[in-house]
């Protein structure tokens, strides 16, 4: 398979520690659900993935600090339906590695990659007691979406004027076009009514078309969340 080139997008969903005044200490954010799918520069799909992580998930007391909580009675429900996939973190990585030898991907990519990133090494951690540290290994590139919407998407005009219409704009003293994956889908899609899912694999879906417009634009960019470092 190496006439062609791959990718694998991949999106989480974190339950976090707490700091003073209850906000979230994203930085120390392990993973219960994580989605990824195998495509092409075009946006075509050859593997699609969901999983729910086991260790994380069926323990309460790390769950109740979960961003989106709410949404555990349809966690359970897709379980049981067999859309998501109830399993260990280590089989998850397992299937993960699997498809990277199977596909050889040219980068992995993820939109606001570094909390992606920073948050699986945390599960690997946590749940090995630090003798696993690195989710991916170490000769993966690993590309942020939003680093290239920023280069790409934020600064057309026709973002800016969408951006300005309905107010998605940072609080800057100089504000600055918001991009997070709802706002420029609802861009991209025509859609200003749409709702981000907070879900692995659906949002990996959405954030594959970003990926996709992105290439397309065929300008430069930047891509690359760091130089072969680790963290």
């Amino acid at each position: 398979m190496n006439h062609k080139a791959f990718f694998i997008g991949i999106d989480t969903e974190t339950t976090n520690s707490l700091i003073e005044n209850d906000i979230l200490d994203l930085s120390q954010s392990l993973v219960y659900d994580v989605g990824w799918q195998v495509v092409d520069r075009k946006g075509n799909v050859y593997e699609k993935k969901s999983f729910v992580v086991a260790e994380i998930f069926l323990d309460k007391s790390l769950m109740k600090n979960a961003l989106f909580y709410d949404k555990m009675p349809m966690y359970w429900e897709d379980i049981k339906s067999g859309k998501r996939i109830l399993t260990s973190f280590s089989k998850i990585r397992w299937e993960f590695l699997k498809d990277r030898k199977k596909y050889t991907p040219k980068a992995i990519f993820a939109h606001n990659a570094y909390f992606d990133y920073r948050a699986l090494n945390n599960t690997l951690r946590y749940l090995t007691g630090s003798k696993y540290r690195f989710f991916f290994p170490y000769s993966c590139e690993i590309w942020d979406t939003l680093k290239m919407s920023r280069d790409v998407i934020a600064k057309t005009a026709g973002y800016t004027n969408f951006c300005q219409k309905y107010g998605y704009l940072t609080k800057h003293k100089t504000p600055q076009n918001r991009c997070t994956a709802e706002i420029l889908w609802r861009y991209l899609s025509g859609d200003n009514d749409f709702i981000e899912s907070h879900t692995g694999l659906e949002d990996v879906e959405i954030e594959t078309e970003i990926f996709v417009h992105c290439l397309r634009q065929k300008k430069k960019m930047r891509k690359t969340l760091f130089n072969r470092k680790r963290v």
